[in-house]
């Protein structure tokens, strides 16, 4: 399991000599010893990796990593080049392309948001290949959840994304009034349509950004 390196490790690091952590460490080495499991284990902490804590301006909250082959890497909602963009992001394109005018590439790489300060953050940081929400509860909740409030605590603004009731869940930790929560159902074909589609969550962020004098994300995935 890749360490992190960047700014996120110092806030972070107490979380490392918790009993939780602990268990989960030797739970994920031995899983990705016995099963397949995604994302590759050293992709598992790619969302901080791309997006120092520094430059976070735009928290987007996934639930579980994808859990078919080739998917995961350790950005919510991306997958790499070559892979079918999945249902969930062929809608958040469509209200990139309603809202913003966003063509809808033929890719869902999303490394180009997390390198412009969209930290693209599972709850769940890995997952048994062919079982959703198979590492619920052993521990990444507790992890993810440090990093949230992490976020909470900067002073500076940050927009929070959150789409479907697990990641509205996390809106109780997020008591600062510097930052802007805006929420929506999730972008699945299964709920999108109750309110997703027309959130315009894009515009509103990049607004937000460049009330408080910071330059918005440039959101258009480009083909490959």
């Amino acid at each position: 399991m890749a360490q992190i390196s960047n700014d996120w490790d110092a806030p972070l690091r107490p979380e490392y000599k918790k009993p939780y952590y602990r268990d989960l460490f030797n739970r994920v080495v031995e899983e990705y010893q016995n099963y397949v499991v995604y994302p590759p284990s050293d992709e598992i902490f790619t969302a901080f990796h791309l997006t120092p804590l520094h430059e976070v301006k735009v928290v987007i909250l996934g639930q579980d990593p994808y859990h078919e082959e080739g998917q995961a890497h350790g950005l919510c909602f991306s997958v790499k080049p070559g892979v079918e963009t999945p249902p969930s992001l062929v809608n958040i394109y469509k209200e990139l392309h309603d809202d913003l005018g966003c063509y809808i590439p033929n890719n869902g790489y999303l490394t180009k948001w997390a390198k412009q300060g969209v930290l693209m953050l599972n709850t769940l940081l890995t997952v048994r290949a062919h079982q959703a929400f198979s590492h619920q509860g052993i521990g990444w909740e507790q992890f993810t959840d440090a990093a949230i409030r992490i976020l909470n605590e900067q002073d500076r603004p940050i927009v929070f994304l959150l789409w479907g009731k697990p990641a509205q869940s996390k809106a109780a930790m997020l008591n600062n009034p510097n930052h802007l929560i805006l929420k929506a159902p999730h972008p699945s074909p299964l709920s999108a349509y109750r309110g997703f589609f027309g959130c315009r969550h894009f515009s509103q962020a990049n607004a937000f950004l460049e009330e408080h004098g910071l330059e918005p994300i440039d959101w258009q995935i480009e083909n490959i």
